[in-house]
């Protein structure tokens, strides 16, 4: 498939399976920074070496919370200007070169951090910066999966996608470990860089920037480059607001069950980042599970949450979105809840990686469900409003679960405020009525025709 269809339909050909892999790839490189630069190695740096010595009373800790608060603002403010700005095909390529480029230059700026506390601060901002356009990116990526699937295919697509990705995660996590972090003493890894200053941590910042840059490169220049009229108008900053808002009140008037499934979703999709976010604090303070151990399961929970996106996206195509998305959730709730009562490390990895199977297919099904809800020529839109949406309850999770650690006083009461969100989210999303599997980008066009 050489160009996108006219706006009249969805895609009736499969894209040619090198570019699902290109696009695919995109996101084996775009986990390797969520992984190690957002979540595992430099966040860590950041609060337990280069601020170890900052005075005052507020700790490192609680200012990173703050500077991704405020990216999650930015992204919940720019994510739906993006989403219109993007609904023309031929934008998505140049949006997603632009995001993808910022990523990769701000990633690599982070290894200019040095270990004193006086870089904190312009740590704190670069570090904001890269998780909101990398949050941003995923905007012009999501809408092009309708370009590479039909309504046939779509499922086994956005899986694969998801799949890929978390084994990107697997193998980033082992070759910075085992490269650039581990082992002690003064030099670092089997590259036996030097710890001192940091700098064992600032190259792997360069080696995840290049890493990204690598593998997000095949979509960029396979992605096609449309040279037809753009469907959709150039708008400005107020005015994409307002034509959002039209985009929601429309779809309200028409098909009230997109805005309860964007609401419905932004709640279960919460939950399930808080069994990810939460899930090591859990291991070591509940469960017994080392350190060490915490990022051998990390390890395993990526390869078994990509595992159940493969079978959770050919499952999809066979029976639909909805029973994969209900049974999931159901299945992790009632894990949730036998973990609440048991014990020990093994009771941690079993329960634990059970809960990592269905994560997998609940998050691509959610995506190619979000896909198939929305009117062909509307997929930035959509998935502007799909990612701010997922922004909007971002605090429910975190929330919830020092609410039942406070009032339970005890840490095994917070996965119970875990599966209270999914539970909600799955109570929301029941109601939601789906259109037809293989004929629901059709209907959703039809609809406006």
């Amino acid at each position: 498939m050489s160009q996108v269809p006219s706006t009249t339909g969805p895609p009736t050909d499969a894209a040619p399976r090198a570019r699902v892999w290109a696009w695919a790839m995109w996101d084996f490189g775009a986990t390797a920074v969520n992984a190690i630069v957002i979540t595992f190695v430099f966040t860590v740096y950041l609060t337990a070496v280069v601020g170890d010595d900052l005075p005052g009373d507020t700790t490192p800790a609680s200012w990173l919370g703050r500077a991704l608060a405020a990216a999650g603002i930015v992204v919940a403010l720019l994510a739906p200007v993006t989403g219109v700005w993007v609904d023309a095909p031929a934008r998505r390529r140049r949006a997603l070169t632009v995001l993808t480029g910022m990523v990769v230059l701000l990633t690599a700026s982070l290894s200019l951090i040095r270990d004193d506390h006086h870089y904190l601060w312009p740590a704190l901002v670069l570090l904001a910066c890269t998780a909101a356009c990398s949050e941003l990116a995923t905007v012009p990526y999501n809408a092009m999966l309708r370009e590479l699937s039909t309504p046939r295919t779509s499922g086994r697509i956005s899986g694969f996608g998801l799949a890929l990705g978390y084994f990107g995660s697997v193998l980033a996590l082992l070759v910075v470990y085992l490269g650039f972090i581990s082992g002690g003493g003064d030099t670092r890894g089997l590259l036996a860089l030097p710890a001192a200053d940091g700098q064992n941590v600032r190259a792997a910042m360069l080696l995840v920037a290049a890493w990204f840059a690598l593998f997000a490169l095949p979509l960029l220049i396979s992605a096609p480059r449309h040279t037809g009229p753009e469907t959709a108008p150039a708008v400005g900053f107020l005015g994409a607001y307002r034509r959002l808002w039209q985009e929601i009140g429309r779809e309200w008037r028409r098909d009230r069950n997109f805005v309860y499934y964007l609401g419905s979703s932004a709640v279960f999709r919460d939950g399930l980042t808080g069994v990810f976010t939460f899930g090591a604090v859990l291991g070591v303070n509940v469960y017994g599970v080392s350190q060490a151990d915490v990022l051998l399961f990390g390890v395993a929970a990526c390869v078994v949450a990509a595992l159940g996106s493969v079978a959770g996206g050919r499952v999809d195509d066979r029976v639909g979105s909805k029973p994969v998305i209900v049974a999931s959730l159901v299945a992790l709730i009632a894990v949730g809840l036998t973990l609440m009562v048991l014990s020990g490390p093994m009771a941690f990895w079993a329960c634990g990686l059970l809960l990592c199977l269905f994560i997998g297919p609940t998050l691509s099904s959610a995506r190619t469900l979000m896909m198939r809800m929305s009117a062909h020529g509307k997929e930035g839109v959509t998935f502007g409003l799909y990612t701010t949406a997922g922004r909007a309850a971002t605090f429910l999770a975190p929330w919830l679960f020092s609410v039942f650690i406070d009032v339970f006083d005890s840490y095994r009461a917070g996965m119970g405020g875990l599966v209270f969100v999914l539970a909600l989210g799955l109570l929301l999303f029941l109601p939601v009525r789906v259109p037809p599997r293989h004929g629901a980008t059709v209907s959703a066009s039809a609809r406006r025709s």
